[in-house]
């Protein structure tokens, strides 16, 4: 087999460094105020060869180039979790360079392409990166959420709690009961984390998230990426260990009519108030009526 012409060789880029070992790449992320704060949260992570499908180098903004490490399908829990929502600026696996280091990007792109494994484009079969590590936690908008590695717990907020929260108490939820996850971006409309039971758990996946106790509605301020997407890919990669997890890709949910033309009525009196500007009043609008 190939190996690396030199390991240990360290490329830095903006934000991150990338570490080319025989047998897997490891990515230390930079802190800083202009670091992403997924990165600084992530600190660093090691990626074996066997979870990658591909290198790309393209040309990025602003005099840069882009390296980038493609993950194999179902080989990372946090890019699972993302299900493909993550900005281009938070994607872990880019590496963003002077456009005056192309030359020294493409040679250590061919090196990565040259050990990568043949079948690297099929799915994985179990996570291979690691999965962030426990405890973890976050406030959510209705709640705060806590995971110990082996329970998951949503104690409700008064201030952002629904009644038919209330009404069903705090919530715990044992790894072992749970299939998969499903995180919308707290950066979209309606950003939220819901857990999802082997077997029906209260509101059964199908309530909305604000009504739903095994879910969590970000707001504002509240659950951001950096906090709740770690929280999301170590309870999949805890629920998958214990079972069969499975993610939800975004925008798989089908809702009712009738409560898409609540949400657009909901959605009109933002506009009315001010609070939705028009733009955003049709993108939104027309993603709802996408939906029916």
């Amino acid at each position: 087999m190939h190996t690396m012409s030199r390991m240990g060789d360290v490329l830095a880029g903006f934000h991150a460094a990338w570490e080319f070992d025989s047998d897997s790449l490891l990515i230390r992320y930079e802190r800083g105020m202009r670091t992403p704060k997924l990165f600084q949260a992530l600190g660093e992570r090691r990626v074996p060869l066997a979870a990658l499908s591909g290198v790309t180098l393209a040309p990025g903004r602003r005099g840069t180039v882009v390296l980038r490490a493609e993950p194999r399908p179902g080989a990372d829990p946090l890019m699972e979790a993302a299900a493909g929502q993550l900005k281009d600026s938070s994607d872990p696996y880019r590496l963003v360079l002077p456009a005056e280091r192309e030359t020294l990007a493409e040679y250590y792109a061919d090196e990565l392409r040259a050990v990568l494994p043949d079948d690297g484009a099929e799915p994985a079969e179990r996570f291979l990166v690691a999965a962030p590590e426990t405890p973890r936690h976050f406030k959510a908008y209705d709640a705060k959420a806590s995971f110990d590695g082996r329970t998951v717990s949503f104690r409700w907020f008064w201030t952002g709690a629904s009644s038919a929260k209330w009404k069903a108490g705090d919530q715990t939820f044992a790894v072992a009961d749970l299939a998969g996850v499903e995180w919308r971006s707290p950066e979209a409309f309606e950003g939220h984390l819901r857990l999802l039971g082997r077997e029906p758990v209260t509101g059964g996946g199908t309530a909305q998230p604000d009504q739903d106790p095994a879910a969590v509605v970000f707001g504002l301020g509240y659950g951001p990426v950096h906090e709740s997407l770690p929280f999301a890919a170590a309870v999949l990669a805890a629920a998958k260990a214990s079972g069969t997890a499975v993610p939800v890709p975004a925008g798989a949910a089908r809702r009712d009519p009738a409560d898409i033309a609540e949400r657009i009525r909901h959605l009109g009196e933002l506009h009315l108030a001010g609070l939705v500007t028009d733009e955003e009043f049709s993108v939104k609008k027309a993603e709802l009526l996408a939906e029916l």
